[in-house]
């Protein structure tokens, strides 16, 4: 048995949106950064025995150079692997921001570049071995992934955001939660007035309330937030005792409360 199995699990995916502005080219948010980082830490230290994996989005790094070249739907000519590799460098710069803020504050993390580790077939992943992400786990450390460019069976390339990967990871690290840090509070029912927020979704409401849910207001080329509830909701069906939430990340102390077990923004569960 995996030492993982004995303690509690828990994925966090620091949004794109939450760390960088969207809306401005390679534009990271270092205050905010380094304030996640702390929150980060401080939950690990009141609770020696998480254990957890980082992710976190690509944001206006890798999202805007993505929709340009039309990466997530396939790569097939010489101009488009060019593409390709210039919104791979985007992630790759960013993956390299978060490592220092987490690093500045004591994590021990370590980065597990999708594209080096995974392989996809018609922009669902496929393969991805697992074995040195778990040896990290076991050795206390802290695994970090982020949205990336994929090399696809069929379409040649594509991308895969935090959230596919998190999907692949759960079914097979089976965590109790996955907590989604963004920029809003949670799950509007009317954005972008953003006056009712959804307290929680279950596959018992989600059909009356998908027509509600409305993406992002800045570039998204995964899927923005309907896509995020629907792969949760998936999740919950599937994994007994599991749950996410969608929240805020700039409200100080929101992650270190959702580490820690509360259940901020959004709750998505199965009843």
């Amino acid at each position: 048995m995996h030492r993982m199995d004995l303690k509690e699990l828990v994925f966090l995916k620091l949004g794109g949106s939450l760390i960088t502005d969207k809306d401005s080219p390679r534009t990271a948010r270092p205050d905010i950064l380094a304030g996640l980082a702390e929150e980060i830490a401080a939950a690990r230290r009141a609770h020696p025995d998480l254990l957890l994996v980082l992710g976190h989005g690509s944001g206006s790094f890798g999202h805007i150079p993505a929709r340009k070249h039309g990466t997530r739907q396939g790569v097939r000519d010489a101009q488009e692997w060019l593409g390709f590799a210039e919104v791979w460098r985007e992630a790759r710069a960013l993956n390299e921001i978060v490592v220092g803020a987490l690093t500045a504050v004591g994590l021990p993390v370590i980065a597990f570049p999708p594209s080096a580790g995974v392989t996809s077939r018609q922009g669902q992943l496929q393969r991805w071995d697992l074995a040195p992400l778990r040896a990290a786990l076991n050795a206390g450390l802290v695994p970090l992934v982020n949205g990336d460019t994929i090399f696809d069976e069929q379409r040649g390339g594509t991308i895969l955001s935090t959230e596919d990967l998190f999907i692949f990871l759960a079914h097979h690290l089976r965590p109790t939660r996955i907590l989604l840090a963004g920029r809003e509070a949670g799950v509007w029912a009317d954005y972008p007035a953003c006056t009712r927020l959804i307290p929680e979704i279950t596959p018992a409401n989600f059909d009356s309330l998908a027509a509600l849910i409305r993406g992002s207001a800045s570039v998204d080329v995964t899927g923005g937030m309907l896509e995020k509830v629907r792969t949760m909701l998936e999740l919950a069906s599937s994994l007994p005792g599991f749950a996410a939430s969608i929240f805020s990340g700039l409200e100080p102390g929101q992650v270190r409360g959702a580490m820690m077990g509360a259940y901020p923004g959004t709750t998505i569960h199965r009843s």
